[in-house]
């Protein structure tokens, strides 16, 4: 087989020269930190690395100056990935280019133990990743006869006695004849894993082609560890939140109830809850703090749990609830504004009693309705000398389901508050009988018809943003009850 030729970078022809698939293989190969690369026709053999054949100084400049072109293109399109996975892609197919190679693969095993330990691939199915994993060290950071980071040349698998009898059946198997590994070394964390290229024949990259690669992962190294913080400092943020929400909804007779809940990625502090009270009730609260960041997902943590408290010992009168969530407010978070809507649920009854501060209505939806309830309009927690609402009194027939939602889920639209309510209800109506049979595919449909570009995983997003622009950060909170 034959390598196909290297990826032209950024609208430029590649000046490098693809790796000689047909030469001999270099005697002793195995390490190749002290291998000498056959030279290929008009190169000056055992020259430096970057070492130009002989001519004018004038083809040497013009040389020089394509590699860095090629350097610099390639050091940008890295720069502009935003994630981990992205960063990682992005320097197999450079790599790719540089060394002529038309496969590879990429084990992020960071030497801290943090992880995560990630296994990409260019050319290479899940099940070719998985061969892969079963060589020997085949994954490991190359490393010199000292210990140290070193770059590993294999110029003919199937000639070098000396492999692992599984790494010649796994190359054999995959149609691979030789590869290529160098080490990803940041200064913080240090040793990232490793990078490998795989060659369909025999052969490996020339010193040119070695230096210019060591050039390009000196960047690429150091902004996958940046990409790895940043997605370490991400995941841990998005564990906290989680944490401070609840584990799973209670089980109580007469109610079915289903949740959605995507982080947005901001880190925004919306929460929703759901707690069985005395005489069989039932608490539903959808709240949160417009503010966005680690503040917000405390003072989210902090809100939650206050209306937890004051949902026990007074749950029956959700005006009082959050009359005094507003009073621990002004105390405890001065000029901190927080929006939120409590209902006190009786199932057996299939009534409910809600009260909102300056929060989206609930939607009542049921055969051919979906209606708003008549929570008064009022302002936000905090925001006035002394808050006040009424509240007031769903009565729901059977099969029927009340949801309470996040303010995201309407800004996430993009559109106009009026607009969103109307697509909110429209949502809800074009549900079939088997969704409204079901909290949770009712849940489902209402975000893949509002936002479909959102996912219905129910977990967080990853920070896709839906058609909302600059709110499309926020958090989206679904919390449906059905009154069976």
């Amino acid at each position: 087989m034959s390598t196909s030729p290297p990826p032209k970078v950024a609208g430029i022809h590649q000046a490098l020269a693809t790796v000689p698939q047909t030469s001999a293989p270099v005697e002793g190969t195995g390490t190749g930190a002290g291998a000498e690369a056959r030279a290929p026709r008009g190169r000056l053999p055992g020259g430096r690395p970057g070492a130009l054949p002989p001519g004018g100084s004038q083809d040497r400049l013009a040389s020089w100056m394509s590699d860095l072109t090629t350097l610099h293109a390639l050091q940008e399109r890295i720069g502009r990935t935003r994630t981990l996975g992205d960063a990682l892609d992005e320097t197999l197919r450079a790599g790719a280019g540089l060394v002529g190679a038309r496969r590879g693969l990429v084990s992020l095993r960071p030497a801290d133990g943090l992880g995560p330990e990630r296994l990409a691939g260019l050319g290479l199915g899940r099940a070719d990743l998985g061969h892969l994993e079963t060589v020997p060290s085949g994954l490991e950071p190359p490393r010199d006869a000292g210990g140290e980071p070193s770059e590993v040349v294999h110029g003919d698998i199937a000639r070098e006695d000396a492999l692992d009898p599984r790494h010649r059946e796994v190359a054999a198997r995959l149609g691979f004849a030789a590869s290529y590994a160098v080490p990803l070394t940041a200064d913080a964390p240090g040793p990232l894993g490793a990078a490998v290229w795989l060659y369909d024949e025999p052969g490996q990259p020339d010193p040119r082609q070695r230096h210019l690669l060591a050039l390009y992962l000196r960047q690429a190294a150091q902004h996958i560890a940046n990409r790895l913080e940043l997605s370490r400092a991400t995941a841990a943020v998005r564990a906290v939140h989680e944490g401070l929400l609840p584990d799973r909804l209670p089980f109580l007779p007469g109610v079915a109830l289903a949740v959605r809940h995507h982080t947005g990625p901001r880190g925004g502090g919306d929460f929703y809850d759901a707690l069985a009270l005395p005489d069989s009730a039932l608490g539903l609260a959808v709240g949160g703090t417009p503010d966005a960041g680690p503040s917000a997902l405390a003072a989210m943590g902090r809100l939650r749990a206050g209306l937890r408290a004051y949902a026990v010992m007074e749950g029956e009168d959700p005006v009082a609830v959050l009359s005094d969530l507003e009073l621990l407010l002004r105390l405890t978070e001065p000029g901190r504004p927080a929006t939120a809507v409590f209902g006190y649920a009786e199932p057996a009854a299939r009534r409910i009693v809600l009260a909102s501060a300056g929060h989206p209505p609930p939607l009542v939806i049921g055969a051919g309705r979906a209606d708003f309830a008549e929570t008064t309009l009022s302002a936000p927690l905090n925001m006035l000398a002394c808050w006040e609402a009424p509240s007031v009194q769903v009565r729901v027939d059977e099969g029927e389901t009340v949801l309470l939602y996040s303010a995201g889920l309407l800004h996430r639209t993009g559109e106009p508050l009026d607009l969103a309510f109307a697509r909110l209800r429209d949502a809800a109506l074009s549900a079939t009988p088997a969704h409204r049979a079901d909290p949770e595919a009712l849940v489902d449909h209402i975000l893949r018809t509002m936002l479909p570009d959102l996912g219905t995983d129910g977990g967080a997003d990853g920070g896709q943003e839906a058609r909302g622009g600059r709110n499309g950060g926020e958090d989206v909170v679904l919390l449906a009850a059905r009154f069976l």
